[in-house]
């Protein structure tokens, strides 16, 4: 957990005020029994109105400043433990947005959205249980034995006696149930996957009458959760019975000897009320301290899971490469694989010029979106090289990279915002290139037609349009920039084939100069491309114009014959 210590140094000088208040409010909450044992033996004898008043003021004073000073310490502990979260937070989800697909599948998303939640939630509960309690708790333990032993040593010994048994729980406890809340953790992660897929694919649930199986699966990894919860809790839950055994005897052993000291003269009665009250303070010291190790152990685990993340190396860095020249965008001999056991390109080799465009078709997982994956570096290539305007992709900087692309990918997303914001996104389009990419998108009839037109907030992921229209105006956002390269993977499926043909004959004319690469299933789609690329099993069987391909290439045309009713 050393790279917690990053996130808590900013604020220092409130910890330091904090610790300074909670050391004074403590300290006046010892001084309390000590106080009162003084006034049974000393005070109360002498019979002086006046000493007992001054004392009763003490005592009533060292109670408001331990009360009011552990309200505003409490108070910082809060706010120190909730900007440092802040800040944890806001860093784990900068990492994950910079996450490789590579990296994304390695974690999965679940996994990640638990970590940003729960196991942050845990890092919170720590810090500031260790602020509030962490000063507070050592000096009530170690205050309260000084102070008995300097009342009355032989009673004071059974405090001390007890303790190495007591750290001896602790540390037998906290080895147990560490791995055990890193279960849990691990756990929670496979129970947020199944509330992801069942929200996600609610209405394919409804509508094949898949509810009770589904609840079915989701009470089994519900189960499973509760169990490793009830396991993690029951091992550390043994901490508090097996501690207050121990206090306890030393209580008892402290109340008979002394009261052997008292009949026999060598101890007051006000020391034996205070060793009593020392007893309670010092109970509640090593309560607090059980919280903090409960508290450390399943932060220790979720510690684990978030430095995993935040300090992952493996991502998709710049790297210094020759350039090549040559064609705008080039492929060469490219092979890649996800498991890294059977190949999901291979052999893959094209160029095309800037402004040219290139159809890409295929059975379903022949390949055609891995080949985008490699295009914009989300994967980097196992072998060969993948090249923009001359230069590596690798040599380029990410953000630099993908600014050149405008990209509508399968099940794409409009988010619960307006038209206008969803086609914007934050990159200050103004309002008449909207209209215009709207326009060519073939969606700007039926957004004007809306309650409010282009400022009309849609439902999340755009439940509220048809399949067909959120396909339209994810088209005119990845167009509304005017990118060096449009890519359109399977982006017309749900169009008309009079829509389809409208959109690519707008693209044609309004966007000459882009570079664009429509991945399709129809046939009618890519056919009229400058050039068509045929994958089956991620190798390129058959590469030309559609009437080349007709002659070169039979899968092409078996295809070709049976979607055009030849």
């Amino acid at each position: 957990m050393k790279w917690l210590l990053k996130y808590i140094s900013p604020y220092k000088l409130r910890i330091a005020i904090e610790l300074i208040i909670k050391t004074i409010a403590t300290s006046m909450d010892l001084c309390i029994p000590w106080i009162l044992g003084h006034i049974i033996d000393v005070v109360i004898p002498s019979a002086s109105s006046a000493y007992i008043a001054i004392w009763g003021v003490l005592m009533i004073v060292c109670s408001v400043v331990c009360v009011v000073g552990n309200i505003a310490a409490n108070r910082l502990a809060s706010s120190v433990a909730r900007d440092t979260t802040m800040s944890i937070r806001h860093d784990l989800f900068s990492k994950i947005m910079s996450l490789s697909s590579e990296r994304m599948d390695y974690f999965t998303v679940p996994s990640l959205v638990s970590r940003i939640t729960t196991d942050t939630y845990n890092i919170n509960s720590m810090t500031g249980m260790i602020l509030r309690l962490g000063i507070r708790a050592p000096i009530l333990l170690f205050g309260g034995i000084f102070i008995t032993l300097s009342m009355d040593a032989p009673l004071a010994v059974v405090w001390i006696a007890a303790l190495p048994l007591a750290i001896g729980v602790f540390i037998a406890v906290s080895a147990h149930g560490i791995p055990l809340f890193t279960t849990l953790q691990q756990s929670i992660d496979d129970m947020v996957q199944v509330i992801r897929e069942n929200i996600s694919g609610v209405r394919v649930i409804k509508a094949l009458s898949k509810t009770e199986y589904e609840k079915g699966r989701f009470s089994r990894v519900n189960e499973r959760v509760s169990l490793n919860e009830q396991r993690a809790n029951v091992a550390m839950g043994i901490t508090n019975p097996a501690i207050n055994v121990l206090l306890n005897l030393a209580l008892s052993i402290v109340i008979f000897i002394g009261a052997y000291r008292v009949s026999g003269g060598k101890t007051g009665v006000g020391t034996l009320v205070a060793f009593t009250s020392y007893f309670t303070v010092i109970l509640n010291a090593v309560m607090g301290i059980t919280r903090i190790f409960v508290v450390i152990s399943k932060a220790a685990a979720s510690s684990k899971r978030i430095g995993e993340v935040l300090y992952d190396k493996a991502t998709l860095g710049r790297e210094e490469l020759p350039d090549s020249g040559g064609a705008f965008i080039r492929f060469d001999n490219v092979r890649f694989s996800y498991n890294k056991r059977k190949d999901n390109l291979s052999g893959i080799s094209f160029s095309l010029r800037k402004g040219e465009s290139l159809g890409v078709i295929g059975a379903t997982g022949s390949g055609k979106t891995t080949l985008i994956n490699m295009l914009m570096r989300f994967y980097d290539a196992d072998s060969g090289g993948v090249y923009i305007d001359g230069k590596n992709i690798r040599s380029y900087d990410n953000d630099d990279l993908r600014s050149k692309f405008g990209t509508v990918f399968q099940n794409d997303i409009l988010f619960a915002d307006s038209i206008r914001n969803n086609i914007s996104f934050g990159r200050d389009i103004p309002e008449n290139a909207i209209i215009d990419a709207l326009k060519c998108a073939q969606a700007y009839e039926f957004t004007k037609k809306l309650p409010r037109g282009i400022d009309t907030v849609l439902n999340p992921k755009g439940n509220d349009l048809s399949g067909g229209q959120k396909q339209r105006l994810l088209i005119a956002r990845a167009i509304a920039a005017r990118p060096e390269i449009l890519v359109l993977d399977d982006s017309s499926s749900a169009l008309d084939y009079k829509t389809d043909a409208a959109l690519r004959h707008a693209l044609r004319e309004r966007y000459a100069g882009t570079t664009l690469i429509v991945i399709a299933q129809r046939i009618s789609s890519v056919k009229d491309m400058d050039k068509i690329i045929f994958l089956d099993n991620g190798k390129i069987e058959g590469i030309g114009t559609h009437a080349e391909l007709m002659q070169s290439c039979a899968m092409y045309k078996e295809t070709a014959d049976l979607q055009m009713g030849v």
